[in-house]
């Protein structure tokens, strides 16, 4: 069971920095930051300093070896050159994919940008009842034309049945005209009939 009031995930007593440290350790980084700036020296000098800064910040710390000053020393030079560069990072051109950089864009490209996208993006059903709208309006064009399968069987559908109605008109014709003929050969038999009579 865990003693004591603050107690993280591994069973120890939480530390926090006193806030007059932190100030403190701000106003010193501006006071640097500011010093270096109206220093105008050589690059010697400036390596100096530096060396000088990192053993005052391990003095701080209690840190007094020295090879703990050469790997400051060498961080602090990569810290001003790149901001902060780890491992083998400053040797490797490093880029992340996902990282998302903001780019200005001027009021012009935004400009043509919205002359361009006109139109309202559709969502997935619009479009889809977009497509069907086009395919239908091109097959009836199709169709029309006589170019697809089934205007083909259409049209030779309707071409055996105008051969059929055709030869059906034909017949008729030929059996009115044959009705036509015997009414007429009745009418003359009628005629000889009363001819002779009267």
């Amino acid at each position: 069971m865990p003693r004591g009031k603050f107690v993280n995930h591994k069973g120890r007593n939480r530390h926090f920095t006193n806030p007059e440290e932190l100030e403190e350790q701000r106003r010193q980084e501006e006071e640097k930051r500011k010093w270096r700036k109206n220093k105008d020296t050589d690059s010697t000098s400036e390596e100096e300093e530096e060396e000088e800064d990192a053993k005052a910040s391990r003095r701080k710390k209690g840190d007094n070896s020295e090879s703990g000053s050469e790997d400051s020393e060498s961080e602090s030079e990569s810290d001003t050159e790149e901001g902060k560069a780890k491992g083998v990072e400053n040797l490797i051109q490093v880029e992340n994919p996902n990282r998302v950089q903001k780019k200005a864009k001027k009021l012009s490209q935004l400009n043509e940008a919205l002359a361009n996208s006109s139109k309202p993006e559709l969502s997935r059903r619009e479009r889809e009842q977009l497509e069907k709208q086009k395919a239908i309006a091109n097959y009836q064009k199709l169709h029309a034309a006589g170019k697809t399968d089934e205007a083909r069987a259409d049209l030779a559908r309707l071409a055996i049945i105008k051969q059929q109605r055709e030869e059906a008109a034909k017949k008729r014709e030929q059996d009115k005209k044959a009705k036509e003929m015997a009414a007429q050969k009745q009418k003359e038999m009628t005629q000889k009939a009363l001819g002779k009579r009267a």
